[in-house]
């Protein structure tokens, strides 16, 4: 069986791990990837992580800054089915290669743009590292609380840049996907800015709703307390280390509290009597501190033996994402594999970004070195291509006539369809009765108009038979089906891949679990905070702190408050996005090939794909840089920093950087200072050179030093404006690139949602709105040909159900 993307060609024109990480998935599912580089290599091939980004493709050497340079990739470009460029947006058009140029080199080609902030807006032309972007949205704002200094603090995994990744592999697939339906050019178009949307799960809709109201939005940060919740502890072990819970629901609770031998001897205590979430505060802290002096009496590796065992406890160990690389789990499921690199020796890296069962992903080729392929590269466009003209601009909806039948819950699975539902698909949710349980983790129900955006709901009993023969029909009536049950609940519901494929063989059946279905852990729950210690992610953005001492129960209890601050729900949308590109790689193979399959996706490995920059091992790796003890960032020169009035974030990764810095500051003895000339200089001296910037930025407030630096093409924003969603509701950047579409839900009325993290040809004009708990179980049945009468008679059976709109 030939790989997904086989005999298709990708020109890679853009430059670091962002891009790298999307080409590099179209390189292990079968494409022929292209890089071209200046005579120097990309600039980002000093990164630790660039064998994991570079493998599998081959590498052309081009002078795009010189005329027969620009020819010579416009040769490359009429060969080739996609095009994926980054940077600011005048770059490609400078090299003759946006989107309608490119039209009259290949008039069907994938045109994939990646930007920092969209191409239109105030700050288009802001320098866009990671970190500035994510300051300016308010992420680092969000993440507040989790030091006692007050203001913003460093968000140190790079998710906006993972999305951005996925979200590329997800435009292209589906780009593909309409031009084998005979669409012309699609253009693909995402960014950082929009890659953080899924990052917000309810903010942007508490400000819409408060600001017609008149009543103030909650604050976010300050729900839920100060302490982590009993279902979700880091709690520290004999050794020193730590392990993160994931209990999230109320019986998965009461085994961790079993396994740790605290279930009896609580509930003959008159304060526990009642369920959990009844118990009031003090009784809240007696348990906390029972429960973290339980857990202090064995090592973690006990604990995790005998939370193994349980087989219902949702825990796992903080690891560094390094150390992750030898999770039992992550090995025992195939996730790493070994690549022999000719420059740094064996490679151990993540593999694939999920198990396409019939077409596998092959990973066995390592980064090329710069140049490598020039000569053959241009050998073989020695004949000059075709000029063909192409038919227009095609639909904003690729995934137009594709169902996907939904039956998960909670996040992870959930919103990897809504990016789906945002390309076009059509996505019918099948909850149970009483509805998704994420819907009642805030009264209203507000979670789930982010998880449900753009689908149909029909509520249905799967504990009766007439239930189990209905969802086994909207099964069969679907191109797609994802769940996110454990192992066989599928089948004994009637819906497992061998029974449904039988009847189905082009059915495309994908499982969005926590842990790969090879793994000793495969029966275990999970739930995003697991995956985010697990993997590295949450350690990472705690800084210190989980490797702080801890002498009494106090600092315990403080610390734990820090590590569940920075254990944020990332883990489930860095999951949503690589669930998503897995089903369209899916698709894209039934188009191609004519086969339908079994996918899986875990999110073990899809943090550890969000975690990229360190997922990868090899003699003479250089370790992850951490930020300082405060959490203001890597170094003097990508940190935040006070200002008179305001905090701003600052990037300046180069020397030309660094002069136009002092140049803006009124600073230029600074430049001509011999500590600082060079990235290497200002490395050695961070601690002198962050204590003088420091001063600097004293001198005025947030805003105006962004106002003035961004002119002069400097990076530095500010880092405290608002929190993301008040943001995403109102910054013009925000505004002029449609990035929060207006729609209407039954319940909430006209508001903003979160847009599209990708959008091909422009998008839509009508995003959906999220939709209550059957809101269209009439309207299914219907289809399905049942009669007004046999509706009836399912409703007052309770077979299907559906959830008042007030």
């Amino acid at each position: 069986m030939p790989q997904v993307l086989d005999g298709l060609r990708v020109v890679d024109l853009t430059s670091g791990p962002t891009g790298g990480i999307a080409t590099m998935v179209l390189a292990d599912f079968g494409a022929e990837v292209i890089k071209v580089e200046p005579s120097g290599g990309d600039r980002f091939r000093s990164m630790a992580s660039s064998p994991l980004w570079l493998r599998g493709k081959r590498s052309v050497v081009l002078d795009l800054h010189e005329s027969p340079g620009i020819s010579r990739l416009h040769r490359l470009v009429s060969s080739a089915d996609v095009l994926v460029v980054s940077g600011p947006p005048g770059r490609a058009a400078r090299w003759g290669v946006d989107a309608n140029t490119v039209e009259t080199l290949a008039a069907d080609i994938v045109h994939c743009s990646i930007t920092g902030w969209g191409t239109n807006g105030p700050l288009a032309h802001v320098p866009a590292y990671e970190g500035v972007v994510a300051a300016r949205a308010g992420r680092m704002l969000a993440f507040e609380r989790q030091l006692r200094r007050g203001g913003p603090v460093f968000s140190a995994v790079p998710v906006a840049s993972h999305v951005a990744a996925q979200g590329a592999v997800q435009g292209i697939l589906a780009g593909l996907y309409a031009r084998g339906r005979g669409g012309g050019l699609q253009r693909v178009e995402t960014s950082l800015l929009q890659s953080l949307m899924p990052f917000d799960l309810v903010e942007l809709l508490l400000v819409e709703m408060s600001e017609r109201s008149g009543v103030t939005a909650p604050n976010l940060a300050a729900m839920g307390g100060d302490m982590p919740t009993l279902n979700y502890h880091p709690v520290r072990t004999s050794d020193g280390r730590w392990i993160q819970c994931g209990n999230l629901l109320e019986h998965l609770l009461f085994a961790f509290l079993d396994a740790i031998d605290l279930l009896g001897e609580m509930f003959i205590e008159e304060r526990f009597t009642e369920p959990p979430g009844l118990w009031d505060s003090d009784a809240v802290e007696a348990a906390r501190d029972m429960i973290l002096t339980r857990v202090s009496e064995k090592s973690a590796d006990e604990w995790m033996e005998i939370f193994r065992a349980n087989g219902n406890v949702a825990a796992e160990p903080f690891l560094t994402t390094a150390e992750a690389l030898n999770h039992p789990d992550v090995l025992a499921n195939g996730d790493i594999v070994t690549v022999s690199d000719p420059n740094v020796g064996a490679v151990e890296m993540v593999g694939a970004l999920a198990e396409l069962t019939v077409t596998p992903a092959v990973i066995d080729t390592p980064a090329p070195g710069i140049g490598e392929h020039t000569s053959v590269v241009f050998e073989e466009l020695s004949q000059p291509q075709p000029s063909v003209v192409g038919p227009g601009l095609g639909s904003g909806r690729p995934l137009d006539g594709v169902t996907i039948v939904e039956f998960a819950t909670i996040i992870a699975a959930p919103l990897s369809t809504v990016m789906l539902a945002d390309l076009g698909a059509r996505v019918i949710r099948v909850e149970v009765t009483s509805g998704d349980p994420y819907r009642h983790l805030v009264p209203g129900g507000t979670p789930a108009a982010k998880t449900t955006a753009g689908k149909e709901s029909i509520c249905i009993d799967l504990k009766t038979a007439a239930g189990k023969a209905l969802a086994r029909e909207l099964a069969l009536s679907a191109d797609v089906l994802v769940h996110n049950y454990r192992p066989g609940v599928a089948d004994r519901l009637g819906l497992g891949y061998d029974d449904l494929a039988a009847l189905k063989p082009s059915l495309v059946w994908v499982s969005v679990a926590g842990y790969g279905r090879h793994s000793p852990s495969t029966n275990r729950p999970a739930t995003h905070p697991c995956a985010g210690a697990a993997m590295g992610g949450a350690g990472y953005q705690s800084g210190s702190a989980v490797f702080a001492e801890c002498n009494t129960l106090d600092d315990v209890r403080e610390i734990s408050r820090q590590l569940i601050r920075a254990n944020e729900s990332n883990p489930d949308p860095n999951t949503s996005v690589v669930a998503a590109s897995a089903i369209l790689l899916a698709l894209l193979a039934r188009q191609r090939h004519g086969v339908g399959q079994a996918v899986y996706v875990n999110m073990l490995t899809a943090n550890l794909y969000a975690n990229a920059d360190d997922a990868l091992s090899y003699d003479g790796k250089s370790h992850r840089p951490t930020a300082d003890a405060e959490l203001f960032g890597l170094g003097a020169c990508y940190r935040l920093y006070r200002s008179s009035v305001g905090w701003v974030f600052l990037a300046v990764t180069t020397d030309r950087e660094w002069q136009q810095f002092c140049r803006g500051v009124g600073r230029l003895d600074l430049a001509a200072d011999p500590r600082f000339v060079t990235v290497a200089d200002r490395g050695l001296h961070d601690t002198a050179l962050a204590r003088l910037v420091e001063a600097v930025f004293g001198a005025r407030s947030a805003d105006e030093w962004e106002v003035d630096l961004t002119a002069m093409g400097v990076a530095c924003v500010r880092a405290d404006g608002s929190t993301p969603g008040p943001f995403f509701a109102h910054h013009g950047q925000v505004l002029a690139n449609g990035f929060t579409p207006i729609t209407r839900h039954a319940r909430f009325g006209e508001h903003r949602r979160w847009g599209a993290i990708v959008t091909v040809n422009g998008g839509t004009d009508n995003y959906g709105p999220g939709v209550l708990a059957g809101e269209q179980t009439d309207q299914m049945l219907a289809e399905l040909g049942y009669k007004p009468e046999q509706i009836f008679e399912l409703r007052r059976t309770n077979v299907v159900a559906s959830e008042p709109s007030v």
